[in-house]
């Protein structure tokens, strides 16, 4: 009878034993499949996702700094083709033309030499007052300098000068022809308004050059 029963004690733990062992055996290969199953579709997933969710701001970011560089590239280059084509339009040479300091000026009459052309004159004009005045304000042009042809119109006839509108003296008047400074003023006589140079005056003219007007043109 005790034989018996130690008998299927020992029967009893076996099939324990056995069932123990089994367990954890296809507990090891259950986990391992599942892990890998579980690694496959969880790489996938992640892989698809991170993708597209790459893909997404990777786009944004890029559409946004292509627009940035295209619009700020565009921009400049728009502005200064735009400037230039405005610029030839309005002034018809692509000046931009600002208004001198009286010394600025005095200097620029110094190095023209308009002064220096020869005087001669006809019937209708072979280079007199005129085309000094004209000569003069295309070459103040020329150099950025705001520059105003002035007619200055006695009762029969009339001169021409110059004037800038200086930003520390205001407005100047110049003779082309001596580059002296003139202080035109109506009602009173051209020759008493130059300022000579030194050690030159001036007479009184034969013609009457009271002043009548005085038409500035810029």
């Amino acid at each position: 009878m005790l034989k018996r029963i130690l008998i299927s004690m020992g029967i009893l733990v076996l099939i324990c034993l056995g069932s123990y062992i089994v367990y954890n055996v296809a507990y090891a290969m259950g986990g391992a499949a599942g892990y890998d199953s579980g690694h496959s579709v969880g790489q996938e997933a992640g892989y698809s996702l991170g993708k597209q969710d790459g893909y997404d701001v990777g786009y944004t970011a890029g559409k946004q700094e292509g627009y940035d560089e295209g619009y700020i590239s565009g921009k400049a280059d728009g502005y200064e083709e735009g400037y230039a084509e405005g610029a030839e339009a309005g002034l018809g040479h692509g000046y931009a033309l600002r208004d001198p300091t009286y010394k600025e000026v005095l200097t620029f009459l110094e190095r023209d030499k308009t002064d220096q052309n020869e005087y001669a004159e006809d019937t209708y004009g072979v280079y007199v007052c005129s085309h000094f005045a004209r000569d003069v304000c295309n070459s103040a042009e020329e150099e950025g300098l705001r520059c105003a042809f002035v007619e200055i119109r006695y009762l029969d006839k009339g001169h021409s000068i110059i004037a800038f509108n200086t930003i520390d003296e205001g407005l100047v008047y110049f003779d082309t022809q001596t580059d002296e400074r003139v202080k035109p003023v109506v009602g009173k006589r051209y020759y008493q308004c130059i300022e000579p140079k030194p050690g030159y005056y001036y007479e009184q003219p034969l013609h009457d050059d009271t002043i009548m007007d005085i038409l500035v043109i810029w």
